[in-house]
């Protein structure tokens, strides 16, 4: 059998040709979100007993392409750093506002990485959009959440950063041709230094992109541990998952 070709990321297979499940064992109308962005997308936070414990109607497109219940760690971008994220709490609220619905998350975050690291054509952009198209063969893309900026702080890149994601989403909704989806974007923590400027362009967004909520990170507690407190704690990423859901939601209402 041919092998398709696939993009890597430096040290990082991000996905292989073929789906190592029976498509069988899957629903095949999953309501579909990509979670895409940096480290606090990816889920940095301690893996705790409740994490591990999978919803019955929450799949996860893992990085072999293979559709799996959905349990912490999500992501794959790090081996050695991953942890809870917000994707799982997200996908289960989602699930139990939609009785009978199953849901599919879509990994494809990457730490560390840049507005500009996302712009289009590049790996991360290309592998993101690679795997929704796989995805979508089980069921139908519903939104896209999007969670950075600890890396856009500068003056430079907050100047402009707003305008570069406004670009950005619009190319990504037409690449998936997807020009409504509904996206979800958050604030960095409030306990990040020098949060202020990129959080204010952040908040921007929903009044530049159509279809667009975003998230408050007010209250929510980073590790206390880290040299520089960039992630969230566990419960922060799950109230997190909660804030992402509850926009998603809001934003599906009005529509209607």
């Amino acid at each position: 059998m041919p092998r398709h070709p696939v993009f890597v990321l430096p040290a990082l297979l991000l996905f292989s040709a073929m789906p190592l499940v029976a498509t069988e064992t899957v629903p095949a109308d999953l309501k579909l979100f990509l979670l895409i962005g940096q480290s606090n997308m990816a889920g940095r936070g301690r893996v705790e007993a409740e994490d591990r414990a999978p919803h019955p109607r929450v799949w996860v497109l893992n990085r072999d392409l293979a559709w799996v219940p959905a349990v912490d760690p999500l992501h794959f971008d790090k081996p050695e750093r991953i942890g809870t994220g917000l994707g799982k709490t997200f996908g289960a609220v989602i699930a139990e506002a939609n009785p009978g619905q199953a849901i599919g998350l879509i990994p494809a975050a990457f730490g560390g990485s840049a507005l500009d690291e996302w712009a289009p054509g590049s790996p991360h952009y290309v592998n993101a959009l690679a795997r929704a198209r796989e995805a979508r063969k089980h069921g139908q893309l519903a939104g896209i959440l999007w969670h950075q900026g600890e890396s856009d702080r500068a003056p430079d890149k907050v100047a402009t950063y707003a305008a570069r994601f406004q670009s950005f989403i619009a190319q990504l909704r037409t690449d998936l041709d997807a020009p409504e989806v509904p996206v979800i974007v958050g604030e960095i923590g409030r306990f990040c230094p020098n949060e202020g400027p990129v959080n204010a362009a952040i908040r921007e967004l929903p009044g530049l992109v159509p279809q667009c909520a975003l998230v408050s990170s007010e209250g929510l507690p980073g590790r206390p541990e880290e040299p520089e407190v960039l992630h969230f704690e566990s419960p922060g990423f799950r109230e997190l998952g909660r804030r992402y859901a509850a926009a998603w939601l809001t934003l599906k209402a009005r529509a209607h």
